[in-house]
């Protein structure tokens, strides 16, 4: 009689036994569960930085072409001293290198150009915040360097910056640009960083 005894004890303790195993297997898939959904968070988040950071790149790139066709196209203003402020591209400044120059590092400049193109066919988070708006207008400061005999023209210095959406995904570039004897033009080096959210 204690045979039937023993195995009815043995059959009670495997069943716990499934019940700590299913429960192991239930936490273990729930822990993949969370760390993908965690990942795919971390993913899109990386995306959406991304894409921010290509906006205000492209943004300040329209900003530094405008200024190198305002240059080539002789339409240009004769540099002058520039005063803090911003101004339209309507009526841009070129300014000399005694001019106080702004913080090019660090945004707001002190003095800029508004690329005014570019504001006026974009919505700007600043006055109308929209689903693929950006958050200003991009701006350029233009500093005549002077007559270069070895480029032999004038030389230019464009820095631009450019937005994204939010005031946290910025671009800043900066080029060197030549306008040469004979109305011929081009840029000498390109540079610059770039800052994202």
């Amino acid at each position: 009689m204690r045979r039937p005894n023993a195995v009815l004890s043995r059959g009670r303790s495997e069943r716990g036994m499934a019940l700590i195993v299913g429960l192991l297997l239930l936490l273990v898939v729930t822990l993949i569960a969370v760390g993908m959904f965690t990942g795919f968070g971390t993913e899109e988040q990386i995306a959406g930085n991304s894409r921010e950071k290509q906006r205000s790149y492209n943004a300040a790139v329209s900003a530094e072409q405008y200024a190198e066709w305002l240059l080539a196209s002789g339409q240009a203003p004769q540099p002058s001293t520039c005063a803090a402020g911003a101004v339209s591209s309507d009526s841009p400044e070129i300014c000399n290198p005694t001019s106080p120059q702004p913080n090019f590092t660090s945004l707001p400049w002190t003095t800029y150009v508004t690329y005014t193109p570019f504001s006026s066919t974009q919505t700007l988070a600043k006055t109308g915040a929209s689903q693929g708006s950006y958050y200003d207008a991009p701006a350029f400061y233009v500093t005549s360097l002077g007559y270069s005999a070895a480029q032999n023209g004038y030389l230019y210095q464009i820095d631009a910056y450019g937005y994204g959406g939010t005031s946290n995904s910025v671009s800043i570039i900066e080029s060197t640009y030549v306008v040469a004897n004979g109305g011929t033009t081009h840029g000498l080096d390109v540079g610059g960083g770039t800052g994202g959210q």
